[in-house]
């Protein structure tokens, strides 16, 4: 399980910079406190961090105008390259870069960063100053405006919202939709005007609703990259709620936390998963919710 966390108090923050100084200063001899600029006091602060509460990436975006986000530092223990969390990191920033308006992100990448960005939907513009004097760097941009930088598979996750409405219409009712897929990351989004109770916060109910449906989609979204099928249930939800929605009710499921077996399906027998989901309230964390989904394969058609 991994989620994406604003370091907001003293020790948080100290644990912060220190981590971007290990990964990204320190291999090139610079001394603790050369990771700051002076963008630190304007800027958004995101690091991911485990189960266990261990930061495991982390990363950094400013505005440059009122259109144009610059995001930096982002950084991966070493432990878990290879893992979709450079993604998942870079992911979190640009939304934070369009709740602040911004159209278009750049980045100064290092070469040996060039092909991740690539990757991610940003294009070389031109070349940008060399950092700390001696690492050569290409700016890259990306448009922020368009939709379909925020999903992956547009196709799939409009069938998938409309699966929801149609065999699952509390969706609709909740209003709840499918703000962003990237592949490793889905979020949901459910409206806080259709599901407010008597003291102004989220119903719990729709707080299990918006949960169980974003670990249903994930599960959804999974078949459809390994080109299964099946019908999905929910076998068993588990859900803790640490602080009541008032604002923005967010619904974040990472690939990380998918277990379960498709080998199974592919030899049309029942598979067992199991999913974390974490509920925000905008950037907050509130709950946390386990399901266990089963997906039943298509009946075999007999030949005749």
């Amino acid at each position: 399980m991994f989620r994406v966390v604003t370091p907001e108090t003293e020790e948080q923050l100290e644990r912060y910079f220190t981590f971007r100084w290990t990964y990204l200063r320190q291999p090139w001899n610079f001394p603790p406190g050369s990771e700051k600029d002076e963008y630190e006091q304007v800027a958004e602060h995101r690091m991911l961090v485990n189960g266990q509460g261990e930061i495991v990436a982390c990363g950094r975006v400013h505005l440059n105008t009122a259109e144009e986000a610059q995001i930096r530092h982002i950084a991966v223990h070493s432990d878990y390259h290879r893992r979709g969390l450079g993604q998942m990191m870079l992911g979190a920033l640009e939304n934070v870069a369009r709740e602040m308006g911004a159209v278009r992100a750049v980045t100064n990448s290092r070469e040996t960063s060039i092909d991740f960005f690539s990757s991610c939907g940003f294009v070389i513009e031109r070349e940008a100053p060399n950092e700390l004097g001696m690492l050569k760097r290409q700016q890259m941009v990306k448009k922020l405006s368009d939709p379909s930088s925020l999903i992956l598979h547009p196709k799939w996750c409009k069938e998938l919202q409309k699966t929801w409405a149609e065999t699952i219409p509390i969706t609709e009712h909740m209003g709840i939709k499918l703000h962003m897929y990237s592949g490793n990351t889905l979020e949901t989004r459910a409206s806080l005007n259709k599901n407010i109770n008597v003291h102004g916060t989220m119903f719990a109910g729709s707080i299990f609703s918006l949960a169980t449906l974003t670990g249903w989609g994930m599960l959804y979204l999974q078949l459809k990259e390994r080109q299964l099928e099946g019908d999905i249930v929910l076998g068993d939800g588990d859900i803790h709620y640490h602080k009541p929605v008032t604002m923005k009710p967010r619904g974040i499921c990472n690939v990380e936390s998918l277990a379960g077996k498709y080998t199974n399906l592919e030899k049309n027998k029942k598979a067992r998963f199991t999913l974390h989901i974490d509920i925000l309230d905008g950037d907050n964390p509130v709950a946390e919710f386990k399901g266990i989904y089963w997906v039943i394969p298509p009946p075999v058609r007999e030949n005749k």
